[in-house]
């Protein structure tokens, strides 16, 4: 049978394509089938060395590595080899230095003191670096959770994980205590803004993308230990008290708060801390059917449980470690006491020595996999890529795609670059510290400048082609100004301190009076006023927001301000969606509990997921 050559060119295309796409089919499985072998040969590698090393220690070689210190107050020099120290932290404190190789030298001096013991099991070195290496002074500083919430991008959050691992590595770091994976029931809790949204959808896909930036390939040394928290329902106390009761039923908790640790086991989290919280009349620290039985058991962590601060002597002392702790916070004064006292419960038989390993060998497995064994020691080159051009470059994205859009009145956005006189108004629009809230530099955060950053000012200054005025007290009245740009907020804040209620403070779900009063100031001039919010949760600004012309939610940026006045003068467009819903009024939130509070009688001023564009 003849067939004509164009057909039978075509026949032979397609059968050609065909079989090239079976071999790339074909290929692609067998090189997963490959990598998936080789895997599970190096985890069976790493299993059979956890198992030999384990089998020579001591008891107190083991509750040695169940113990975590801070390098300074907990432990003299010469500790980490005579108290078998496992893990180090840096906190609010002294600093290990003046730079980042100081840094790393106090660190490989306390390393090489754990490689000096008869073992020589290496230290993990943790920090709390939740928006970039934040206890370091002129690091690269995202905008906090809630903000890259807003953004609705994961894979902008790997990035800027990817970006703060390195930045931790080059300060003498190898484990994060990132990502906050927290669902916030009520605004009124002083950690809302560590957590990325109210949806638990949203912060198991955003926990995903944080881990996976943070941990990578771990035995890469640009990569870092990351840890979930605080497990579980440190967001969703009664009122928003910060280690109070959690009251809701075991269903909701299933559903909705444990979602996000379902999402970060399988994608291998090293390490979940637990919460200060109680549940069912049980500290969550000694909460053994939810620690071993939900997340070791069911969901199969194989990673470091770690308490929270002074867990051991706060929280049920013995019972935390019988409930599933792998590692204790030993500090302020809790280190011999913790050694002691849990080496007599396993003399006792109150501590199973079969617990007592499964700790162990969860803390060694997570060594073998960082790669300690074999490169025990900070990367000295890396330390000139910190605050590096390019990393303050996806930091100004993130503040971009962060920024969420409540009014745009008659088109007032974007500003014409060539607008002749603005006049930018509060304390906020100039100081780095403000912008940036708790856990910046410090552990409450900072109300200076800090190195490196670029403040919202100084941002709208080098984008505007006019003159740029500033008002800080909104006492100079620029009347002539074409419009005014007022940047208001909170103050910076980190847990129990940032509780709305708690005595240290005069924290409110409002702007307070005088910063309502600098709106009013040039609203009554008859300017068009531009409202910036600086916040770390969502406040009442129901009447703020009718008096401004435009209206904009800017969380607590970080370090980029400038990446606010790019999207002001219109290079960008605002991404940015609400990360948790707009309450309309203070009496909304007295009750509020949780996402699904809105109804009909009570709807929010703006639902989740709203954010305006040009």
């Amino acid at each position: 049978m003849f067939v004509k050559p164009s057909i039978l060119t075509a026949g032979l295309m397609l059968l050609g394509i065909c079989v090239l796409f079976s071999c790339q089919v074909n290929d692609s499985e067998d090189h997963k089938s490959l990598t998936n072998n080789f895997e599970l040969k190096k985890a069976l590698a790493i299993e059979r060395k956890v198992d030999s090393l384990l089998a020579i220690m001591t008891i107190e070689e083991k509750i040695g590595q169940m113990s975590q210190v801070r390098h300074f107050y907990d432990i003299e020099q010469g500790d980490v080899a005579k108290k078998l120290i496992g893990s180090v932290i840096h906190t609010q404190g002294l600093l290990p230095g003046e730079d980042a190789i100081e840094w790393q030298q106090k660190f490989i001096g306390l390393q090489k003191e754990a490689l000096s013991t008869r073992l020589g099991i290496p230290l993990l070195f943790g920090v709390d670096a939740v928006h970039g290496q934040n206890t370091y002074n002129g690091a690269t500083i995202f905008p906090h959770n809630i903000g890259l919430g807003a953004s609705r991008n994961p894979e902008l959050v790997e990035k800027a994980a990817e970006i703060t691992a390195k930045e931790v590595q080059a300060t003498g770091f190898n484990w994060v205590f990132s990502p906050c994976i927290a669902l916030p029931y009520n605004e009124k809790w002083g950690r809302v803004y560590e957590a990325f949204a109210e949806s638990s959808e949203l912060t198991a896909q955003m926990a995903r993308a944080s881990i996976r930036g943070h941990q990578g390939n771990l035995s890469d040394k640009k990569r870092v230990l990351a840890t979930s928290k605080h497990y579980i329902g440190d967001g969703a106390t009664d009122y928003g008290v910060e280690g109070g009761l959690t009251s809701i039923g075991a269903q909701e908790l299933n559903d909705s708060l444990l979602l996000p640790y379902k999402a970060s086991v399988e994608e291998g989290v090293g390490a979940i801390m637990a919460s200060f919280n109680t549940y069912e009349g049980i500290p969550m620290h000694a909460h053994k059917a939810l620690i071993t039985d939900t997340l070791k058991k069911s969901l199969k962590f194989d990673g470091i449980m770690l308490s929270d601060w002074k867990g051991y002597s706060r929280f049920g002392e013995r019972d935390i470690i019988n409930a599933g702790i792998d590692m204790v916070m030993a500090v302020d004064g809790d280190l011999d006491f913790f050694q002691e006292d849990l080496k007599n419960a396993v003399d006792s038989g109150f501590v199973a020595q079969s617990r007592i390993d499964d700790a162990v060998k969860r803390i060694l497995r997570q060594k073998y996999r960082l790669g300690l064994f074999e490169n025990p020691f900070p990367d000295t080159t890396l330390v000139n890529i910190i605050g590096a051009g390019e990393h303050r470059e996806v930091a100004r994205q993130a503040v971009r795609e962060s920024l969420v859009l409540l009014k745009n009145e008659d088109d007032i956005l974007p500003l014409d670059k060539k607008t002749a006189k603005i006049v930018v108004v509060g304390e906020h629009a100039d100081n780095s510290g403000l912008q940036s809230g708790g856990w910046t530099v410090n552990w409450q955060g900072t109300q200076e400048n800090y190195q490196g950053a670029t403040t919202i000012l100084q941002g709208i200054k080098k984008l505007s082609q006019g003159d740029v005025l500033y008002d800080k007290n909104a006492t100079e009245k620029h009347a002539n100004a074409e419009v005014a740009i007022i940047v208001v907020g909170e103050t910076p804040y980190a847990e129990f301190f940032g509780d709305i209620g708690h005595e240290s403070n005069n924290l409110q779900l409002t702007l307070t009076q005088k910063h309502q009063d600098y709106i009013s100031t040039y609203t009554d001039l008859g300017l068009k006023v531009i409202v910036i919010l600086i916040s770390g949760r969502p406040l009442v600004t129901t009447a703020q927001i009718e008096q401004s012309n435009a209206f904009i939610a800017a969380w607590l940026p970080g370090s980029e301000g400038q990446g606010i006045g790019e999207v002001l003068f219109g290079d960008f467009n605002f991404k940015g969606k609400l990360p948790h819903s707009w309450p309309k009024s203070v009496e909304d939130l007295n009750g509020k509990y949780g996402p699904n509070f809105w109804t009909d009688d009570i709807a929010p001023l703006f639902p989740f997921g709203f954010g305006l564009q040009y």
